[in-house]
């Protein structure tokens, strides 16, 4: 039963990751001529995806080691460095970097220099491309750790 309920949560937690981060973000973008807005939606998903992140993890963490305790079913070590990494990825992506990069959003709108508007909008590019490459290992830190929960 535990077993079962450690695959569920952990297939609700990386879909989640994989749906709003390749699906309904880009789809956001692509969709609506207001960039401005398709970000704003998206970081409200994100930052749903975030907290979801962390409650996912310590419900996992909770299974596995309440399934510890068990003699005959000790879970992998594996499994705890993979949410421990997911949880890492999480906070470093969205709860370090985010700051910055909304941040550096309101300075876009208060900057009137063309060469300093150009510096910020590089500022936020760096930001955003390691904030997805977090994203992108954590999703595959997901799916092995769902491959490992099976």
């Amino acid at each position: 039963m535990l077993t079962r309920a450690r695959l569920l949560i952990a297939t609700f937690w990386v879909g989640t990751l994989w749906a709003v981060g390749f699906v309904v973000a880009p789809t956001l973008f692509s969709t609506l001529s207001d960039r401005a807005l398709a970000g704003t939606i998206a970081g409200s998903l994100f930052n749903i995806v975030a907290w979801l992140s962390i409650f996912c993890a310590a419900a996992l963490l909770a299974l596995l080691f309440q399934a510890g305790r068990s003699e005959q079913s000790k879970p992998s070590k594996a499994n705890y460095y993979l949410i421990a990494g997911m949880v890492v990825c999480t906070v470093l992506g969205y709860f370090v970097l985010q700051p910055y990069m909304a941040e550096l959003r309101l300075a876009l709108h208060s900057v009137a220099d063309t060469a300093a508007m150009a510096d910020v909008r590089k500022q936020f590019g760096i930001l955003h491309a390691v904030s997805t490459g977090f994203y992108v290992v954590q999703s595959l830190l997901g799916a092995a750790l769902i491959l490992k929960l099976r």
